[in-house]
C-alpha cells in the first residue's frame, strides 16, 4: 500500500507540475502564442486552456471529492488526446505528437493508482 501511494504521488506530481509549467508558458512566452496560431487556435483559447490546466493541476493535488477528481482526470485526458490530434493534423514533428501520449500514459498510471489506493 505504501508503494502504491508513493508511485501515485510521483506520477500525479509529474502531471501537475507539467500542467502548471505549461500554464505559465502559455501566459508568458510569445513563442507559445505563435505555436497556438500555427495549430489554428485563436489567442483566447490559449488563455482559457492555461487557466483550465492550472485549476486541474490544483485539483489533482488537493483532496476533493471522487467525482471532481474523476472530472479532472477526464479533462486532462481530453487535453492530451486533443493535443495529439492537433499536432498530427498540423504536420508537426513526431516528438510533438508523441509527448501528449507520453503524458496521457503517466496520467493513466496516476488514475489507476488513485483508485487502487482508495480500496
Amino acid at each position: 500500500m505504501k508503494t502504491t501511494k508513493i508511485f501515485y504521488w510521483i506520477l500525479t506530481a509529474i502531471v501537475a507540475l507539467m500542467m502548471a509549467f505549461s500554464c505559465y508558458s502559455y501566459l508568458t512566452k510569445p513563442e507559445m502564442a505563435a505555436a497556438f496560431h500555427h495549430l489554428g487556435f485563436p489567442d483566447y483559447f490559449r488563455v482559457e486552456l492555461a487557466i483550465a490546466k492550472l485549476i486541474g493541476a490544483i485539483l489533482l493535488l488537493v483532496p476533493v471529492s471522487a467525482r471532481l477528481k474523476e472530472w479532472t482526470y477526464a479533462g486532462f485526458t481530453f487535453v492530451f488526446v486533443s493535443a495529439f490530434i492537433a499536432h498530427t493534423a498540423s504536420g508537426d514533428p513526431v516528438a510533438n505528437r508523441v509527448m501528449p501520449l507520453v503524458f496521457l500514459g503517466i496520467l493513466g498510471g496516476s488514475y489507476f493508482l488513485y483508485y487502487k489506493k482508495q480500496q
